[in-house]
């Protein structure tokens, strides 16, 4: 942040294996920093940084435009078909320590897929696990990505209407949250359009925040 025209938000993005979590990293960054495919075990095995260029366009402050600059911190899949809980947990608790220590974190984002239901046991597993590495506050800096939004869309539920029939675990979910969350469409073309347009619903969820960070003082 020295640089006064220039501000860098820095996320790190959690999920189940096959949630779309490396394929959101990358249309955040705009690049194809993280292995993202097709799998029927855990593909990512450790945490991965990545940087996008300036982008313009997006922010403004006191009437000047800022170029923005999204790090993005991918993460193994929890539950993870190879690797334990604890080795997870350590990977990445090491990882945000090492890379966001200093700066803080802005946001994490919690990828689930708006075309599979959320359980109980799924939700209280994930909640704990973020809890374990973000800390007491963790519900003031998270937020909820729902990917494959499209398939909803074809299934004939609107944004509202999806939230309508949603279980109550996932409305208690977003509840905790603030109700920061933003529905991803899963086609590629459309992904690239809507960048910009998530990228704002991320600021201004941290604009919420009054740009503040959460500092990672981890203690073994």
């Amino acid at each position: 942040m020295a640089d006064s025209n220039k501000m860098t938000i820095n996320l790190v993005v959690f999920g189940r294996t096959q949630t779309g979590k490396s394929a959101v990293g990358n249309s955040l960054l705009g690049s194809s920093d993280f292995e993202s495919r097709c799998s029927p075990s855990s593909v990512t095995t450790r945490c991965s940084l990545g940087r996008s260029c300036s982008i313009s366009g997006i922010m403004r402050r006191n009437g000047h435009e800022l170029a923005l600059c999204v790090q993005v911190l991918d993460t193994p899949a929890y539950p993870h078909t190879g690797l334990s809980k604890e080795q997870v947990r350590d990977t990445v608790r090491s990882a945000l320590a090492h890379h966001f220590g200093k700066e803080g974190l802005h946001l994490a984002l919690l990828v689930l897929r708006a075309d599979l239901p959320l359980c109980p046991d799924e939700s209280d597993h994930t909640i704990q696990f973020i809890q374990e590495l973000l800390g007491p506050t963790w519900k003031d800096f998270t937020a909820v990505l729902l990917t494959h939004a499209d398939k909803a869309e074809e299934a004939g539920y609107s944004e509202e209407e999806y939230l309508h029939r949603a279980s109550s675990t996932l409305l208690s979910l977003l509840s905790l949250v603030q109700h920061k969350y933003i529905f991803l469409n899963n086609q590629r073309s459309i992904i690239k359009e809507e960048r910009a347009t998530v990228l704002r619903k991320l600021l201004s969820f941290i604009r919420q925040n009054n740009y503040q960070v959460l500092l990672l003082n981890h203690k073994k």
